[in-house]
């Protein structure tokens, strides 16, 4: 059961062997997977599409992350499946299937990092590389009840990885472990980290309305027992006038680039899509430039409400999901309310180009549910430092 479990998370075209990290640093002794999106010396990189790694050639060098966790020691076991050009949040591959959850079976296990979160939760590897525009760390960190982070947008190396929203994109990490979790970070992470104490936790009323009261009582019931770690906390409003313009703004700007990156391989190759990823990529094709410029002023007026809201010294705690994960066989209209109401909750820092951590809260109904603590630009590692603090709280 454990080899299917492993099989399911990573891609046909997956390593022939391992690769050997050094002997010595700081991640020595640890397995990492690798989210098919980066590159590996000597292999094609698919990027959830049978047919993209079909027109591409192997790899020349490795990507930048994949090299810094070689040089702290990893060994990188194999190359994860992912959501079709990133453009999901279910993990459900038309191609290569849905990894499973070994956390909440039955369940979707959330994209597009899906594979990696996957791999994790299973113990098949203690980290993985993973990438987030809209949610893609964050999402299957909650539904497969494991630690992830969104970065400050700028702190991770992309370099050798592919693009999907360049104004979005980041990379992250998954783990299971608290510790591994930290540790990775310091390998990881790159530019300037602001520390500081943290003094406050603002406690995004609205974004708790989003989600299922069962979900939102048990991330409250957290909170509480996690009294002795947390410092003062108050509740506010982040968006006043509610999230739709956001969420529309995030979608258009997100839209545009990704066609202006893979619109034109998708004209002359007409590749298989999967539902949901189609109609989205045709979507995408109709953003004119008249639509993102106003996209854009609304993105410019989100990140410095925002930003106000997070001074440093002060943390916003927000739902990581809004639900726990959805079922296999939830129905097309169910999986777009789904993806609605989580793009509301995500869509927060993604404008914002803020860190956000994912902790493996509790537990709903026998599956895991996430909160979230946003932090200022560059406060990484103090988000880190406060996942490892807050473990002793979790799962109940």
């Amino acid at each position: 059961m454990a080899e299917t479990r492993k099989s399911s998370a990573f891609v046909p075209h997956d390593l022939k062997a391992p690769l050997r990290g050094a002997s010595t640093g700081p991640l020595a002794g640890l397995t990492a997977a690798v989210k098919d999106m980066y590159d590996i010396q000597g292999e094609r990189t698919g990027g959830g599409s049978p047919d993209w790694l079909a027109t591409h050639e192997p790899a020349k060098a490795h990507a930048g992350a994949v090299a810094k966790l070689l040089a702290a020691g990893a060994d990188i076991i194999g190359k994860t499946v992912c959501d079709e050009f990133f453009f999901s949040l279910s993990g459900v591959n038309a191609h290569y299937g849905a990894p499973v959850n070994v956390r909440a079976q039955g369940r979707i296990p959330g994209g597009s990092s899906a594979g990696s979160a996957a791999a994790v939760a299973a113990g098949a590897c203690d980290l993985a590389l993973g990438s987030d525009t809209g949610g893609s760390m964050r999402v299957p960190g909650s539904f497969c009840g494991i630690y992830s982070i969104r970065p400050t947008h700028g702190r991770f190396d992309l370099t050798g990885a592919m693009d999907m929203a360049p104004s979005f994109d980041v990379g992250g990490w998954f783990a299971a472990s608290p510790g591994t979790f930290r540790k990775a970070g310091a390998v990881l992470l790159q530019g300037t980290s602001h520390s500081d104490t943290i003094m406050q936790v603002l406690f995004g009323r609205d974004a708790f309305h989003l989600c299922d009261d069962a979900v939102g009582h048990a991330l409250r019931r957290f909170v509480k027992r996690a009294v002795p770690v947390l410092p003062s906390t108050d509740d506010i409003l982040i968006a006043p006038d509610g999230y739709d313009d956001w969420r529309a703004a995030f979608r258009n700007i997100q839209g545009r680039e990704i066609w202006s990156i893979y619109g034109a391989w998708m004209t002359a190759q007409q590749p298989a899509l999967g539902p949901g990823i189609r109609e989205r990529v045709q979507y995408a094709s109709t953003v004119t430039e008249t639509m993102e410029t106003a996209a854009r002023n609304i993105m410019q007026v989100a990140r410095v409400q925002v930003r106000e809201i997070i001074p440093r010294g002060t943390v916003l705690c927000i739902p990581t999901a809004p639900c726990i994960a959805p079922r296999l066989d939830a129905t097309a209209d169910e999986q777009e309310a789904f993806r609605a109401r989580a793009l509301s909750l995500t869509c927060i820092a993604g404008l914002s180009g803020l860190p956000q951590v994912n902790i493996p809260a509790t537990v709903v109904d026998g599956c895991p549910a996430g909160l979230s603590f946003i932090g200022w630009e560059g406060a990484d590692e103090v988000l880190l430092d406060l996942a490892v603090r807050l473990a002793p709280y979790c799962g109940a």
